[in-house]
Protein backbone atom coordinates (compact mmCIF):
# COMPACT_ATOMS: atom_id res chain seq x y z
CA UNK A 1 0.00 0.00 0.00
CA UNK A 2 1.13 3.69 -1.19
CA UNK A 3 1.97 6.37 1.46
CA UNK A 4 -0.90 8.61 0.90
CA UNK A 5 -2.15 12.06 2.45
CA UNK A 6 -4.22 9.91 4.80
CA UNK A 7 -1.84 7.87 6.13
CA UNK A 8 1.02 10.62 6.20
CA UNK A 9 -0.67 14.12 6.93
CA UNK A 10 2.25 14.81 8.90
CA UNK A 11 4.43 15.44 5.81
CA UNK A 12 1.65 17.71 3.69
CA UNK A 13 1.94 21.54 4.16
CA UNK A 14 -1.00 23.28 5.50
CA UNK A 15 -2.83 25.43 2.95
CA UNK A 16 -3.31 28.95 4.04
CA UNK A 17 -5.75 30.59 1.86
CA UNK A 18 -5.40 34.34 1.26
CA UNK A 19 -9.01 35.42 1.64
CA UNK A 20 -10.05 36.56 5.11
CA UNK A 21 -12.91 35.83 5.93
CA UNK A 22 -14.53 38.84 7.85
CA UNK A 23 -17.58 39.02 9.88
CA UNK A 24 -20.95 40.72 9.31
CA UNK A 25 -21.18 43.85 10.12
CA UNK A 26 -23.27 46.78 10.16
CA UNK A 27 -22.92 49.67 7.83
CA UNK A 28 -21.87 53.20 9.39
CA UNK A 29 -25.53 55.32 8.57
CA UNK A 30 -25.11 58.44 10.67
CA UNK A 31 -22.77 60.65 8.12
CA UNK A 32 -24.35 58.34 5.13
CA UNK A 33 -28.15 59.87 6.17
CA UNK A 34 -27.46 63.36 4.92
CA UNK A 35 -26.20 65.83 7.10
CA UNK A 36 -24.55 68.50 6.11
CA UNK A 37 -20.86 68.36 6.84
CA UNK A 38 -18.50 71.41 7.58
CA UNK A 39 -14.80 71.02 7.39
CA UNK A 40 -12.48 72.77 9.98
CA UNK A 41 -9.68 72.73 12.27
CA UNK A 42 -10.82 74.91 14.43
CA UNK A 43 -14.28 75.91 16.43
CA UNK A 44 -17.11 76.53 14.03
CA UNK A 45 -19.52 79.34 14.85
CA UNK A 46 -23.39 79.06 12.65
CA UNK A 47 -24.86 82.36 13.21
CA UNK A 48 -28.72 81.74 13.80
CA UNK A 49 -31.70 83.91 13.25
CA UNK A 50 -34.16 84.10 15.87
CA UNK A 51 -38.05 83.61 15.93
CA UNK A 52 -39.89 85.71 13.79
CA UNK A 53 -41.02 89.21 13.97
CA UNK A 54 -44.41 90.31 14.04
CA UNK A 55 -45.24 92.63 11.33
CA UNK A 56 -48.81 94.46 11.98
CA UNK A 57 -51.12 96.07 9.78
CA UNK A 58 -51.27 99.88 9.70
CA UNK A 59 -53.37 102.73 7.88
CA UNK A 60 -52.02 105.68 5.58
CA UNK A 61 -49.56 107.85 6.89
CA UNK A 62 -49.69 105.99 10.64
CA UNK A 63 -46.61 105.95 12.60
CA UNK A 64 -45.17 102.23 12.34
CA UNK A 65 -44.72 101.05 15.73
CA UNK A 66 -43.10 99.27 17.61
CA UNK A 67 -39.88 99.06 15.99
CA UNK A 68 -38.88 95.29 15.38
CA UNK A 69 -35.42 94.11 16.65
CA UNK A 70 -34.58 90.64 15.35
CA UNK A 71 -33.17 88.28 17.17
CA UNK A 72 -30.01 86.67 16.65
CA UNK A 73 -27.81 83.48 17.96
CA UNK A 74 -25.19 80.86 17.35
CA UNK A 75 -24.73 77.40 16.60
CA UNK A 76 -20.77 76.65 18.18
CA UNK A 77 -18.77 73.69 17.21
CA UNK A 78 -15.90 71.53 17.34
CA UNK A 79 -14.25 73.81 20.54
CA UNK A 80 -10.57 73.01 21.60
CA UNK A 81 -12.21 70.64 24.28
CA UNK A 82 -13.44 68.53 21.52
CA UNK A 83 -11.79 64.98 22.04
CA UNK A 84 -10.76 62.89 18.96
CA UNK A 85 -11.32 59.23 18.83
CA UNK A 86 -8.00 57.46 18.51
CA UNK A 87 -6.38 53.68 18.51
CA UNK A 88 -3.38 51.92 17.85
CA UNK A 89 -1.95 48.46 17.17
CA UNK A 90 1.45 47.56 17.06
CA UNK A 91 2.80 44.35 14.92
CA UNK A 92 5.95 42.81 14.60
CA UNK A 93 8.00 42.83 11.41
CA UNK A 94 8.37 38.94 11.48
CA UNK A 95 4.74 38.84 11.05
CA UNK A 96 4.19 41.32 8.77
CA UNK A 97 6.73 39.49 6.44
CA UNK A 98 5.01 35.90 7.36
CA UNK A 99 1.59 36.84 6.54
CA UNK A 100 0.06 35.43 3.63
CA UNK A 101 -2.39 38.03 3.36
CA UNK A 102 -1.49 42.27 2.99
CA UNK A 103 -1.07 42.09 7.33
CA UNK A 104 -1.54 46.33 7.22
CA UNK A 105 -4.00 46.35 4.99
CA UNK A 106 -6.50 43.87 6.48
CA UNK A 107 -5.47 46.23 9.78
CA UNK A 108 -6.27 49.56 8.33
CA UNK A 109 -9.50 48.23 7.24
CA UNK A 110 -10.47 46.61 10.77
CA UNK A 111 -9.43 49.58 12.67
CA UNK A 112 -11.05 52.49 10.41
CA UNK A 113 -14.09 50.21 10.39
CA UNK A 114 -14.12 50.33 14.07
CA UNK A 115 -13.59 53.81 14.52
CA UNK A 116 -16.38 54.52 11.88
CA UNK A 117 -18.91 52.49 14.14
CA UNK A 118 -17.28 54.48 17.56
CA UNK A 119 -18.31 57.78 15.80
CA UNK A 120 -21.85 56.61 14.72
CA UNK A 121 -22.81 55.28 18.75
CA UNK A 122 -21.15 58.72 19.54
CA UNK A 123 -24.10 60.29 17.11
CA UNK A 124 -26.91 57.84 17.17
CA UNK A 125 -26.75 57.67 21.34
CA UNK A 126 -27.93 59.55 24.51
CA UNK A 127 -24.83 61.03 25.78
CA UNK A 128 -22.56 63.74 25.01
CA UNK A 129 -22.22 66.98 26.31
CA UNK A 130 -21.08 69.10 23.55
CA UNK A 131 -17.59 69.78 25.62
CA UNK A 132 -15.80 67.21 25.11
CA UNK A 133 -17.66 64.60 23.27
CA UNK A 134 -20.51 65.29 20.49
CA UNK A 135 -23.70 64.75 21.62
CA UNK A 136 -25.39 62.24 20.80
CA UNK A 137 -29.43 62.87 18.62
CA UNK A 138 -30.63 61.26 21.72
CA UNK A 139 -29.35 64.21 23.91
CA UNK A 140 -30.86 67.07 21.61
CA UNK A 141 -33.03 69.42 22.88
CA UNK A 142 -35.68 68.16 20.11
CA UNK A 143 -39.17 67.23 20.32
CA UNK A 144 -40.10 64.32 22.71
CA UNK A 145 -42.23 61.25 22.62
CA UNK A 146 -41.80 59.96 25.84
CA UNK A 147 -43.15 56.14 27.95
CA UNK A 148 -43.92 54.96 24.38
CA UNK A 149 -44.76 51.64 25.31
CA UNK A 150 -45.96 48.75 22.95
CA UNK A 151 -44.89 50.36 19.02
CA UNK A 152 -47.85 51.21 17.19
CA UNK A 153 -48.00 52.71 13.59
CA UNK A 154 -50.55 55.11 15.74
CA UNK A 155 -47.29 56.62 17.46
CA UNK A 156 -45.49 56.77 14.43
CA UNK A 157 -48.11 59.24 13.16
CA UNK A 158 -47.67 60.77 16.73
CA UNK A 159 -44.04 61.75 15.71
CA UNK A 160 -44.68 62.68 12.46
CA UNK A 161 -47.61 65.33 13.47
CA UNK A 162 -44.90 66.83 15.68
CA UNK A 163 -42.68 67.55 12.67
CA UNK A 164 -45.84 68.67 10.64
CA UNK A 165 -46.87 71.35 13.32
CA UNK A 166 -43.01 72.53 13.70
CA UNK A 167 -43.01 73.33 9.58
CA UNK A 168 -40.10 70.47 8.75
CA UNK A 169 -40.38 69.05 5.64
CA UNK A 170 -42.07 66.23 5.03
CA UNK A 171 -39.79 65.17 2.01
CA UNK A 172 -36.35 65.25 4.33
CA UNK A 173 -37.77 63.08 7.01
CA UNK A 174 -36.68 60.01 8.34
CA UNK A 175 -36.21 57.11 10.39
CA UNK A 176 -34.14 55.88 12.53
CA UNK A 177 -34.52 52.51 14.21
CA UNK A 178 -32.96 49.48 15.42
CA UNK A 179 -33.79 46.24 13.84
CA UNK A 180 -35.59 45.14 16.34
CA UNK A 181 -38.40 48.06 16.11
CA UNK A 182 -38.66 47.32 12.97
CA UNK A 183 -39.42 43.87 13.00
CA UNK A 184 -41.96 44.93 15.45
CA UNK A 185 -44.02 47.30 13.00
CA UNK A 186 -43.20 44.78 9.79
CA UNK A 187 -45.27 42.49 12.44
CA UNK A 188 -48.32 44.40 12.15
CA UNK A 189 -51.41 43.06 10.37
CA UNK A 190 -54.72 44.35 9.53
CA UNK A 191 -57.66 43.78 11.66
CA UNK A 192 -59.91 42.61 8.75
CA UNK A 193 -60.99 38.85 9.61
CA UNK A 194 -59.79 36.63 7.68
CA UNK A 195 -57.44 39.01 6.13
CA UNK A 196 -54.10 38.10 7.48
CA UNK A 197 -52.45 40.83 5.56
CA UNK A 198 -49.53 43.02 6.62
CA UNK A 199 -49.63 46.55 6.93
CA UNK A 200 -46.26 47.65 6.02
CA UNK A 201 -45.00 46.32 2.44
CA UNK A 202 -41.97 47.19 0.94
CA UNK A 203 -41.71 48.98 -2.41
CA UNK A 204 -41.40 46.32 -5.17
CA UNK A 205 -39.56 48.72 -7.26
CA UNK A 206 -36.89 49.36 -4.70
CA UNK A 207 -34.78 46.10 -3.67
CA UNK A 208 -34.19 46.12 0.03
CA UNK A 209 -35.78 49.53 0.45
CA UNK A 210 -38.43 50.29 3.21
CA UNK A 211 -40.42 53.36 4.18
CA UNK A 212 -42.90 53.79 6.54
CA UNK A 213 -45.59 56.37 5.77
CA UNK A 214 -43.77 57.31 2.80
CA UNK A 215 -40.62 58.16 4.97
CA UNK A 216 -37.61 56.17 4.48
CA UNK A 217 -36.17 53.84 7.36
CA UNK A 218 -32.76 53.71 8.00
CA UNK A 219 -32.51 50.59 10.35
CA UNK A 220 -28.94 50.89 12.68
CA UNK A 221 -28.71 48.40 15.66
CA UNK A 222 -25.96 51.65 17.25
CA UNK A 223 -29.19 52.49 18.64
CA UNK A 224 -28.91 52.96 22.51
CA UNK A 225 -31.46 51.37 24.57
CA UNK A 226 -32.07 52.94 28.06
CA UNK A 227 -31.49 51.33 31.01
CA UNK A 228 -34.37 50.76 33.37
CA UNK A 229 -36.81 48.51 35.10
CA UNK A 230 -36.92 47.47 32.54
CA UNK A 231 -34.79 48.68 29.58
CA UNK A 232 -36.47 50.56 27.10
CA UNK A 233 -36.24 51.02 22.99
CA UNK A 234 -35.67 54.41 21.47
CA UNK A 235 -36.37 55.16 17.80
CA UNK A 236 -36.46 58.80 15.84
CA UNK A 237 -38.11 60.84 13.16
CA UNK A 238 -35.12 63.22 11.92
CA UNK A 239 -34.73 65.30 9.09
CA UNK A 240 -30.97 64.82 8.99
CA UNK A 241 -30.54 68.21 6.18
CA UNK A 242 -30.88 70.07 9.81
CA UNK A 243 -28.12 68.51 11.50
CA UNK A 244 -24.95 70.08 10.88
CA UNK A 245 -21.50 67.74 11.12
CA UNK A 246 -17.91 69.49 11.84
CA UNK A 247 -15.29 67.54 10.70
CA UNK A 248 -11.23 68.45 11.96
CA UNK A 249 -10.15 65.02 10.35
CA UNK A 250 -11.94 62.26 9.11
CA UNK A 251 -10.67 58.88 9.86
CA UNK A 252 -6.85 59.10 9.02
CA UNK A 253 -4.68 56.48 8.92
CA UNK A 254 -0.54 56.86 9.59
CA UNK A 255 1.85 53.82 9.26
CA UNK A 256 4.11 54.25 12.12
CA UNK A 257 7.12 52.28 10.87
CA UNK A 258 10.34 53.95 12.77
CA UNK A 259 8.68 54.66 16.34
CA UNK A 260 9.10 51.20 17.98
CA UNK A 261 12.22 50.69 15.62
CA UNK A 262 13.69 49.18 19.22
CA UNK A 263 11.19 46.50 18.96
CA UNK A 264 11.26 45.76 15.62
CA UNK A 265 7.77 46.59 15.23
CA UNK A 266 5.53 48.63 13.02
CA UNK A 267 2.23 50.23 14.05
CA UNK A 268 -0.98 51.34 12.25
CA UNK A 269 -3.01 54.95 14.10
CA UNK A 270 -6.14 55.71 13.02
CA UNK A 271 -7.44 59.12 14.11
CA UNK A 272 -10.78 61.24 13.77
CA UNK A 273 -12.17 63.70 15.10
CA UNK A 274 -15.65 65.56 14.72
CA UNK A 275 -18.78 67.37 16.01
CA UNK A 276 -22.19 67.14 15.86
CA UNK A 277 -25.69 69.55 15.97
CA UNK A 278 -29.05 69.81 15.25
CA UNK A 279 -29.61 73.70 13.27
CA UNK A 280 -33.26 73.23 13.86
CA UNK A 281 -33.74 71.16 17.28
CA UNK A 282 -37.63 71.08 16.42
CA UNK A 283 -36.25 68.54 13.33
CA UNK A 284 -35.65 65.69 15.34
CA UNK A 285 -38.43 63.84 17.15
CA UNK A 286 -37.67 61.18 19.48
CA UNK A 287 -39.54 58.42 20.16
CA UNK A 288 -38.42 57.08 23.80
CA UNK A 289 -39.59 54.17 26.21
CA UNK A 290 -40.39 51.67 23.79
CA UNK A 291 -41.04 48.21 25.32
CA UNK A 292 -38.49 45.94 24.46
Amino acid sequence: MAVSTTTAPELTADQVSTVLVKPLEQASVFLAAGPRIIDTAGPLRLPKLGPATSPAWFAENAQITPEIDPVFDEITLLPSTMQSVKTLTRFSNELARQSVIALDAALKERLVKDVADTLDRQFLGLTGDGITKPKGLFAYAGQSIAAIGALNLDKLLDAEALALGANVNPDALKWVMTSREFIALRKIKTATTGSNQYVLQPDPTQAGRYTVFGHPVIVTNHLTDTTGTPNTGNMALVDFSQIVVARDLAPSVKILDQTFGDYDQQAIRVVARYDVAPLNDAAVIKLTGITI
